[in-house]
């Protein structure tokens, strides 16, 4: 009775929903057998089972307590965090917490105090286990919305990052980006990283607390307005080169860069107004399972596909033992409606079921091992079966595995890049301050000089000195009597020749060009 249940069990029609089973037991000519079909766990909240972590040390109020100010009062400063008063504190779990009664809890930072300083903080989450997004990311702030801010995805547990999505209330000034809506975005363009300016400006309501990053206005792009055309869809992640892994992440970082100004100029006199508070974090997805699992479980404090198709790992990533007759693939969500399980095979003839994937032709049996490797493999592949790239190339995702392109240089930038290599959707590791896909581009407040160098000067973070003025964010043009990185020194205290009327008094040619040149560029606008 209990193998008849199972059998029913899995019986279930395919038409509750799509890609929700992986097998049915089905009668042929040749007897009973299971069918196999690509399948995929259920969505849910992610936020159940992440990490979080908040950087860097000391960000969060109240250890020493502080008083805080609200926009709304600014000058009545009565609030106050207290770390060592559980009434008081404001640490980073309450972004995940269960609000009762609709009161908001929320992690919260220090205040802006070291004004001119930036007030940076980061927010990490992870999950130790890919995961494939199928909602908008919708974080909510409490006493207002950065003004600037970056969110960040690793591919890879946080070994490595990459620019997600930028938010600025003048994205050309922040970024040196143009603002763009994701819903204008094109067929072609829907993997693209773009700067909107939709959730930082200051709007002077309660009621604009959220700042999203727009999954569903991408799938959109391809499965209409109300996503009813998810067939159009699921075809453009499987052909589309590098669409599914841009919804795929294991860790996500939002970079807080500056605080909500409540619509004015920084105001000086009253920096306890200036801070960060999340109330709430919300991540919906499924975890990945390669089209070869539709249960994930948390088991010993991570998440875990429950693989079929005689796969096995965290991700369903591999073949079990003694089903390696062919190498691992993942599922496919084509043909439609069911896709391709591509489900690993139980070994054979050693001999005979050796594939190389056209990428070699001769094999080698390797005794001690039991096994045959392919030799020679060509194509800039490697591996048992030259089913992997080599080192400093990666899989290029729309050519099948005995396609002759299957690896893609990776092309990481010398100058840039730690190295040559790259991870599975090629993305190089960046040296400190690069980043873009190649890491030939330079993060904010960096410039590109034969690599990237943090800026000398700033505009709006770090000021030049007495009347000095930055140039190109790399140099401080000094006045006439001030030299130093930042113009920070007398010449009259370094040099006594340069003052009272001795030799250079006047300045040489050069230093008086400077000045010049000094006073016609723009001065510094306090934001």
């Amino acid at each position: 009775m209990l193998y008849l249940a199972a059998l029913l069990v899995h019986c279930v029609p395919l038409a509750m929903a799509q890609y929700d089973i992986c097998k049915s037991w089905v009668t042929t000519d040749d007897g009973p057998s299971w069918e196999f079909y690509a399948c995929q766990p259920k969505a849910m909240r992610m936020k159940d089972y992440v990490t979080v972590r908040v950087d860097p040390a000391g960000i969060t109020c109240g250890d020493p307590p502080e008083r805080f100010c609200t926009h709304e009062n600014p000058y009545l400063c009565s609030d106050e965090c207290d770390a060592s008063n559980p009434d008081l504190a404001h640490p980073p779990k309450l972004m995940f917490d269960s609000e009762d009664e609709g009161l908001a809890t929320y992690w919260q930072s220090v205040t802006w105090r070291r004004y001119p300083e930036p007030l940076l903080a980061n927010i990490t989450l992870s999950w130790n286990k890919s995961i494939e997004l199928t909602d908008d990311i919708v974080i909510t702030f409490e006493y207002g919305r950065p003004t600037i801010m970056m969110l960040e995805k690793s591919l890879d547990n946080g070994r490595t990052w990459h620019p997600y999505q930028y938010y600025a209330d003048d994205c050309m000034e922040a970024f040196s980006m143009p603002a763009r809506r994701v819903r204008d975005l094109s067929t072609t363009s829907a993997n693209r990283v773009l700067c909107t300016e939709e959730y930082s400006r200051w709007a002077g309501s309660k009621k604009e607390k959220t700042v999203r990053f727009e999954v569903r206005d991408r799938f959109a792009i391809f499965a209409g307005p109300d996503l009813k055309n998810m067939d159009n869809l699921y075809t453009r992640l499987e052909s589309a080169k590098g669409l599914k892994d841009f919804f795929t992440v294991t860790d996500l970082r939002m970079r807080l860069l500056r605080p909500a100004l409540g619509g004015t100029y920084v105001q000086r006199e009253n920096l306890y107004k200036y801070f960060y508070a999340v109330s709430n974090i919300e991540v919906t997805g499924r975890c990945k399972c390669n089209l070869h699992a539709n249960l994930c479980t948390f088991k010993e404090g991570s998440l875990q596909c429950e693989c079929e198709h005689n796969t096995t790992g965290q991700d369903c990533g591999k073949c079990k033992k003694n089903f390696r007759s062919r190498s691992w693939r993942a599922g496919s969500y084509l043909p439609l409606p069911n896709g391709s399980p591509n489900a690993c095979a139980a070994a054979g003839s050693a001999f005979g079921n050796c594939e190389c994937y056209g990428h070699s032709n001769r094999c080698s049996y390797i005794d001690f091992l039991n096994v045959v490797t392919c030799v020679s493999c060509k194509h800039n592949t490697r591996g048992q079966h030259c089913q992997h790239c080599r080192l400093g190339f990666y899989r290029n995702s729309s050519a099948e595995l005995d396609d002759e392109n299957v690896c893609i240089e990776c092309n990481c930038n010398q100058i840039g890049s730690m190295h040559d290599r790259c991870n599975e959707t090629g993305y190089c590791e960046c040296r400190e301050g690069a980043t873009g896909p190649k890491c030939d581009d330079c993060l904010p407040n960096y410039y590109w000089r034969q690599g990237c160098f943090p800026n000398v000067c700033d505009d709006e973070l770090l000021l030049c000195q007495n009347g000095g003025t930055c140039y190109q964010n790399q140099r401080c043009i000094c006045p006439v009597g001030f030299k130093g990185v930042l113009c920070q020194q007398s010449r009259c205290e370094a040099d006594k020749q340069d003052c009272d009327g001795a030799p250079g008094a006047r300045g040489s040619p050069a230093a008086l060009a400077l000045a010049v040149l000094a006073l016609q560029l723009p001065g510094w606008v306090d934001l």
